[in-house]
């Protein structure tokens, strides 16, 4: 299965539950994005561009951040690294229904994300192109969905209602599961603690080792200290040379 049916098919599922969930009253937030959708352009072209091949190391993060891959289709997806270090630029379409405070403008975005410009900037100074970077690492999401309250406050996945968050979860799970299974991967490692929970529960039973890094969200202290310099040392630790 490749990573493009397995995104089409994880994209359909997720805006089912949704679907679901506000016909019955019962809406988990009260904004919901979702970039596999509105943004499949350049999100696929993500894909196909860097996926096509076996990796040694597969990233996980949480889900997309309101000026990441909400607005480009790619995870950790900060505009400028976007365009400039991964090369990959489309057509980026809006959710039926939009926060005020968070308009998708897509490659027009002119706010930054730092946690992207962590972990691109990191990829781009180590490896210096994209491509030398994904001979041996990729970059998913685990939930592809910005969840946001009426004050445009990011709702992360662990803080969903348990009848919303149950049914998500086990989707997302196949579908991280399928992704590993098609990409092969020594090593699936969480950026942070909870996709490190997630990819555990997922993966068991498969002969992938995981474990985690160091977030590179600015609500971070210790990554606010040097993100790139302390995530080296843990892949060091964990014996992924660079």
């Amino acid at each position: 299965m490749s990573l493009v049916s397995i995104s089409r098919k994880l994209s359909s599922q997720v805006s089912e539950l949704v679907t679901q969930s506000e016909a019955a009253g019962q809406s988990c937030a009260a904004y919901i994005y979702n970039p596999l959708d509105y943004a499949r352009v350049p999100h696929e072209k993500y894909l196909k561009q860097y996926g096509s091949s076996p990796k040694q190391v597969l990233l996980v993060g949480m889900n997309p951040g309101p000026f990441g891959m909400a607005q480009t289709g790619v995870p950790f997806g900060d505009v400028r690294m976007v365009s400039d270090f991964l090369h990959i630029q489309g057509p980026v379409k809006t959710p039926a229904r939009q926060h005020p405070k968070r308009l998708i403008v897509g490659f027009d975005c002119a706010r930054s994300e730092v946690s992207g410009t962590r972990l691109w900037g990191f990829a781009r100074d180590r490896f210096h192109t994209a491509e030398r970077f994904f001979e041996r690492f990729f970059v998913v999401n685990y939930c592809p969905l910005v969840f946001m309250e009426d004050s445009a406050r990011n709702l992360t996945p662990d803080k969903l209602p348990k009848n919303f968050k149950d049914p998500l979860l086990a989707v997302c799970d196949r579908a991280l599961r399928e992704t590993a299974q098609e990409l092969r991967p020594e090593w699936v490692l969480g950026v942070g603690a909870f996709a490190q929970k997630q990819a555990e529960r997922a993966l068991s039973g498969l002969e992938i080792k995981v474990g985690t890094i160091l977030h590179p969200s600015p609500a971070s202290p210790a990554a606010n200290r040097g993100w790139a310099e302390a995530v080296e040392k843990q892949l060091i630790e964990l014996g992924i040379t660079l």
